[in-house]
């Protein structure tokens, strides 16, 4: 926007992120690829911007990202819900 002279404020951004995050994800999910018959999960730990988060990744056979989570803490019960919902929508 700055490129093309217009001034948008930072809050406005971020109302437009909340709006039209979920629908860019709906979206992105229709237009997936689908990943190969077989899968596994996995979980570490990583540095963003100096702060420690868990990482969950769904990957397949072939080395290709299925689906991704990213916490604060480490919760068995977000883990669990990462699973179903991976699953619903890989098989």
């Amino acid at each position: 926007m700055a490129e093309r002279g217009i001034h948008v404020d930072h809050s406005t951004i971020n109302r437009w992120v909340i709006k039209f995050a979920p629908l860019l994800e709906h979206q992105a999910r229709r237009r997936k690829k689908p990943g190969a018959s077989s899968w596994r999960m996995d979980e570490t730990y990583i540095n963003v911007k100096g702060h420690w988060k868990y990482y969950y990744r769904a990957v397949d056979k072939y080395g290709d990202v299925i689906d991704f989570l990213v916490r604060d803490t480490r919760e068995e019960k977000a883990a669990r819900a990462f699973f179903q919902q991976v699953i619903s929508q890989n098989g």
